[in-house]
């Protein structure tokens, strides 16, 4: 059936009691493509009832059908004239594996980052209603993300405006690790009756096997609704923000799912329909161990030590050695790196949910009273806690080490999640000392060195395999704003007697050793730098730059105001060239294929410096 369904109004043909049948086709086919592709699995698999019936009461894109993150659109993707391109997503040139509004009319809002589409939702519904339309809005977001500060806000903002939009709240016990916090608990409370839930189940697949089963099905459906809606106490927590509450409903149940539907599309103002899915629904594994398989990787994909997992098993390491050191995540242990932490010094491991601004300034309070807490978020998602990290962690210049993991191109999650805007955002805010390590065993000496620092620090590093390469310096206070010298243990004015200098900043190291290699051979002067800092710039490190004709600098990030310009800025007499990203919104694909997108190779790069040399 699947492969005849060009666009929603097609899935509306279906009968009732083939519905099972093209679940499970769907299923199948995200299954076979994740193998291939890699990305969000278990997110996906559980909502595949909850999307095929929103899509069978109301009419995308006349209605706008809203994600929160995204990461359950791919059945929504495929019933939406994408079913022969889905093959395609996460790959270069191919669909976007989160919702995307120039690749279909039907994707109503861009996603990517979590608890935005309440907001969105209520923001549509204004103009909406301003413009005097009318059209059904619909803001499909997970019990983890509505833990989100913004998504509170919206929250807030809506009982004060009382507009007609429909919020799923997709819950599946699950953010992508395990949920924290009082809401969640109080979801539980509300969803907690599986008994119920179990034999209704049970019942359900009795009833829709026959025309009379299924009409008797749907009476039932509407009637309990109704009644649940009238005397049930269970949703006062959401109507206390002015919606009015329907659920829980099972959410691999379509019949009553759609019947939920057509209730909360008649109901005046918001409405909140609770709906209780399982994360992996239809895979052994998935639904064994949804936080393993939340996101993974195409199969035949080797995996070698990441700075990730040097990160998280060196904090352990530190912190068995200084009970002050706590870790603090925002609902991202497992990516962090921080699980073995989790698991070993429990007492010390703080998840904030997924609340990113909560997260540094809770870090900030433990800083104050005494601790060192180390917290790790992706560069994207820190990019939502900067007005913490200047006014609550700088500012009073707390001893706070904050790790920016996945900096720079992130590869297939695309545009949304590129760490590539984080030295542009942090570079120039006093009191902070910012690094990136250039191979595994920098990133621990960062780490032994920014958990004794009395002041705020911040590491950031890519998502990639790493190397543990001997050092033969000590990374101390003394040192802070050096830049390395290759092959010297330290920087001073006899050292530097080249004409030309080029500076590798991180893991782009690697690839200015690879140029400054083939400048020398064919007769060019040239010292090579290893900056470790990305703020502060010693006046040693500057006075010697300043001796230079030309300097040449490469980074994994955006050129305009990321570290090539601070350094630019900073000196006065020698050309500064900078190599990097270009300030452009990257769309997805492989690292290696995004690079040659943008030019950021090492046959490109070199013939670019060659050009100026040859000036």
């Amino acid at each position: 059936m699947l492969e005849n369904i060009n666009s929603p109004s097609d899935l509306k043909k279906i009968d009732e009691k083939n519905l099972l049948i093209l679940c499970q086709e769907i299923r199948d086919y995200i299954e076979k493509v994740v193998k291939q592709n890699g990305g969000h699995l278990a997110s996906n698999l559980g909502a595949v009832e909850l999307i095929v019936a929103q899509h069978r009461i109301f009419d995308s894109p006349t209605d706008r059908i809203i994600f929160d993150v995204g990461h359950q659109s791919y059945t929504h993707k495929i019933l939406t004239g994408r079913y022969e391109s889905f093959s395609t997503i996460r790959k270069f040139k191919g669909l976007s594996g989160f919702p995307k509004s120039s690749e279909s009319i039907h994707d109503a809002f861009n996603t990517g980052h979590s608890s935005t589409s309440i907001s969105a939702a209520l923001g549509m519904a204004t103009a909406r209603d301003l413009n005097q339309e009318n059209y059904h809005i619909i803001a499909n977001i997970g019990d983890g993300a509505l833990s989100g500060g913004m998504a509170l806000e919206a929250l807030n903002h809506i009982g004060a405006t009382n507009k007609r939009i429909i919020i799923v709240l997709n819950d599946n016990e699950m953010s992508i690790s395990e949920p924290v916090g009082a809401i969640a608990k109080q979801l539980t409370k509300i969803s907690s009756g599986s008994l119920y839930r179990n034999l209704k189940y049970k019942l359900t697949q009795k009833l829709i096997v026959t025309t009379i089963g299924r009409f008797t099905r749907r009476v039932l459906s509407r009637l309990k609704g109704i009644i649940k809606y009238m005397f049930s106490s269970k949703g006062l927590f959401f109507e206390h923000f002015g919606l009015t509450y329907l659920g829980p409903y099972d959410g691999h149940d379509i019949i009553g799912l759609e019947e939920g539907f057509k209730i909360a599309k008649n109901i005046e103002g918001p409405t909140l329909v609770h709906v209780i899915t399982t994360k992996g629904k239809g895979n052994y594994f998935a639904e064994d161990d949804p936080e393993k398989y939340h996101g993974v990787s195409p199969i035949g994909n080797s995996k070698k030590k990441s700075f990730t997992s040097i990160f998280g098993e060196y904090l352990v390491e530190l912190a068995k050695n200084n009970s002050k050191i706590t870790a603090i995540t925002a609902a991202m242990c497992t990516g962090t790196g921080l699980e073995l932490f989790r698991e070993q010094i429990n007492e010390r491991f703080f998840d904030v949910s997924i609340a990113e601004q909560h997260g540094l300034t809770f870090a900030a309070g433990q800083a104050i009273s005494g601790y060192h807490p180390v917290i790790s978020i992706y560069s994207t998602f820190m990019q939502r806690g900067v007005d913490q990290v200047i006014h609550d962690i700088c500012m009073q210049n707390l001893p706070v080490t904050m790790i920016l993991d996945r900096a720079g191109l992130v590869g297939e999650d695309g545009e949304t999640h590129h760490g590539v805007f984080d030295i542009s955002l942090f570079g120039s805010i006093p009191n902070l000392i910012f690094m990136e390590p250039k191979n595994g065993t920098e990133l621990k000496q960062m780490m032994k060195f920014a958990t004794k620092h009395k002041g705020p620090t911040m590491i950031r590093f890519p998502k990639a395999a790493t190397l543990d390469e001997e050092e033969n310096y000590d990374f101390d206070e003394n040192i802070i704003g050096d830049f390395q010298l290759e092959n010297v243990d330290n920087v001073d004015n006899s050292e530097v007697s080249k004409k030309y200098a080029i500076i590798g900043l991180g893991t782009e190291f690697a690839l200015a050793k690879e140029i400054v290699n083939k400048l020398k051979k064919n007769g060019y002067d040239f010292d090579l730098f290893n900056p470790r800092f990305i703020t502060p710039i010693s006046a040693k490190t500057l006075i010697n730059l300043e001796k230079y004709e030309k300097i040449f600098t490469l980074e994994n990030h955006v050129i305009l105001g990321g570290f090539g310009s601070l350094l630019k800025a900073r000196l006065q007499k020698p050309e500064v060239h900078i190599y990097g990203l270009p300030n452009i919104f990257i769309e997805h694909g492989s690292i290696k294929e995004l690079r040659k997108e943008v030019g950021f190779t090492f046959e490109n790069v070199y013939k670019q410096i060659e050009g100026v040399l040859s000036e």
